[in-house]
């Protein structure tokens, strides 16, 4: 069964903190840099336009103000939802190229109205090489909401952000999977403690990335669909550097493109989302290049015209437990990067990072992830180098992988089989356009939060 995608553009930076005192960041390029190498045509995907983002400007934020452009940002959300709304009303499959991380916000604030709507719960597969899971609880300050993104979409964090129309959470901690995490995130204890499953890079491939988007759509079985957000710092800066923070020991476009396959390749999956490709990293283009090869062919099972049609998982009796998270110890040290400016660290003086309550002990702040045994080493190669790419069309042998840290690829199908057929998870027909776009009456006034950037 195809589905028409839709592509829409989230151009924001307002998540991030600048780079420099006189710069800002570059990841609001990153649409028109993805549309330059053709991305519409080749998915032979509907414009459904641009959502342009309120000016940044940090203003005289200062860490413990709150989250900075949080106004902005949770204006920013509410147009954002009201899209990805539009376009699930019209039946087709909406590609939200961002932008920073924070357009998760809107986007989970879209299935959160659609989980209502059906009467069922819409999970999240977080594609990350951070868990962006700072919030008070765990933190001496948060402040760049690219960082926090999962935290407040999890409804920790302040009410103007985390509760935009009175809804919080927007996603459920059992309805989250993260995936690609590095295996010594700083927070990856408080994502066990919450009972968020995760599955860091050493485990994803050592299970393989067709393997994991499988796990993904099991741990998910009892929701009525998901939202996949990727963020592209995921793959190994040996391969994709041109992000705003490039940490060593993550997977390959071949991983992406397979894992992302994987995961579109059934109506529970109800969108993606792709962030923080820095095109001010990218002067001649090929990393861009790169990037929409690999989204074309991993969302080749959603509108081809070649491709299976999506299938459904089989459906649970009972709610069963979830499996393992799969952690497994570093592998090797890995070297420091050329930039390891996280996200999240301000360019002022650094405050301490201590953790805070429900923290683990261990945790060291983004400044020092350089520092930190990563779950493999990989070889020092650029984008240019990329070569061997898989296709749905065939997989190619394993010696072809850019990174020859594949090992064999297993030659099964990418997605879920299941004997039983089921239509698309949607709104119910009689519901009208426009249903998942309705705002509650309660929805708080972001600008009661002292904390919201006035700038």
């Amino acid at each position: 069964m195809m589905r028409r995608i839709a592509v829409l553009d989230a151009p924001t930076n307002l998540g991030l903190r600048p780079p420099t005192s006189t710069s800002v960041p570059g990841c609001g390029k990153a649409p028109g840099a993805l549309r330059d190498h053709d991305l519409l045509a080749r998915l032979r995907a509907r414009d459904a336009g641009c959502i342009t983002p309120p000016r940044y400007d940090p203003g005289d934020w200062r860490p413990g103000d709150g989250v900075c452009h949080a106004r902005e940002i949770a204006d920013y959300s509410l147009a954002l939802a009201e899209r990805i709304g539009s376009i699930i009303d019209r039946g087709e499959f909406p590609v939200v190229l961002g932008g920073d991380c924070s357009v998760l916000l809107g986007s989970a604030l879209a299935m959160h109205r659609l989980g209502e709507a059906v009467g069922g719960r819409i999970g999240l597969v977080f594609v990350d090489g951070h868990s962006d899971f700072r919030h008070p609880g765990n933190a001496s300050y948060v402040g760049a909401a690219a960082g926090e993104d999962l935290a407040l979409v999890t409804g920790r964090g302040q009410a103007d952000l985390a509760a935009l129309e009175g809804r919080r959470p927007y996603f459920r901690d059992v309805d989250v999977v993260v995936l690609g995490i590095r295996a010594q995130d700083e927070y990856r204890l408080d994502l066990q403690a919450a009972g968020i499953t995760t599955r860091p890079v050493p485990a994803l491939r050592a299970e393989g990335a067709a393997r994991t988007a499988q796990w993904a759509h099991e741990q998910l079985a009892d929701c009525a669909g998901y939202w996949v957000h990727i963020d592209v710092d995921v793959l190994d800066p040996a391969v994709m550097p041109a992000v705003d923070a490039p940490d060593p020991g993550g997977i390959a476009f071949a991983e992406l493109e397979i894992l992302l396959a994987g995961l579109v390749d059934t109506p529970h999956c109800l969108g993606v989302e792709l962030t923080v490709f820095d095109p001010d990293y990218d002067p001649d283009g090929s990393y861009a290049a790169e990037i929409v090869n690999t989204v074309v062919a991993g969302l080749a099972p959603v509108s081809a015209p070649e491709a299976v049609p999506p299938r459904l998982l089989s459906s649970r009796p009972t709610p069963s437990p979830r499996r393992g998270n799969g952690r497994t110890k570093a592998a090797a040290e890995r070297p420091d990067g050329p930039r390891t400016v996280h996200r999240d660290e301000a360019p002022y003086a650094a405050p301490d990072f201590a953790a805070g309550a429900g923290s683990s002990a261990d945790a060291q702040p983004d400044s020092v992830r350089a520092g930190e045994p990563s779950g493999v080493r990989v070889a020092e190669q650029t984008g240019a180098d990329v070569a061997g790419r898989l296709s749905l069309g065939g997989l190619a042998p394993a010696e072809s992988d850019p990174l020859r840290i594949l090992g064999p690829i297993h030659s099964e199908p990418v997605g879920v089989p299941a004997p039983v057929e089921r239509e698309p998870v949607g709104p119910p027909a009689s519901a009208g356009p426009g249903l998942l776009r309705r705002p509650s009456s309660t929805a708080p006034d972001p600008s009661d939060n002292p904390n919201a950037d006035t700038a």
